[in-house]
């Protein structure tokens, strides 16, 4: 069965009904039919409440912790000594952000395809060929 570890980009498209909403609604739909596993790491996970805390505001704050009790994805909420020591390699060479860090450390901990927009950061990681990648959006034009 396929993993796919979902970044907060990725699950903030779906909730906005952003580009690529749905090929994430397809995954929720395949998840939920046993089809596939999905993931999130917890760190992206706090990404995705900082973006509506910060939108929204933090008296809503019920309602966007209850978004992924309805949600067919498995948080990654405990991290082992390997990721942290992959995450922050990852940091220190420089160019991501640090919850891109966890989420490549937890792509390379489970074996699972990361699904993101974020091709400004991660682009270099899926070009190195080790990470399966589902982009949600098309890369962007250049500027």
């Amino acid at each position: 069965m396929q993993n796919y570890l979902l970044d907060a980009c990725a699950v903030l498209a779906h909730i906005k009904l952003e580009d690529g909403w749905r090929i994430v609604d397809n995954l929720f739909d395949r998840a939920e039919r046993g089809e596939i596993r999905l993931f999130m790491s917890v760190v992206n996970q706090v990404e995705v409440f900082y973006d509506r805390i910060r939108n929204n505001g933090i008296d809503r704050t019920g309602e966007i912790f209850e978004l992924f009790d309805d949600l067919p994805v498995t948080i990654i909420d405990r991290i082992d000594r390997a990721e942290v020591r992959e995450a922050a390699r990852l940091k220190a060479t420089g160019g991501m952000s640090l919850a891109d860090t966890f989420l490549v450390a937890a792509a390379l901990h489970t074996g699972a395809a990361i699904v993101t927009s974020d091709w400004s950061e991660l682009e270099p990681v899926a070009a190195q060929g080790v990470i399966p990648f589902l982009w949600v959006r098309p890369k962007p034009e250049p500027s």
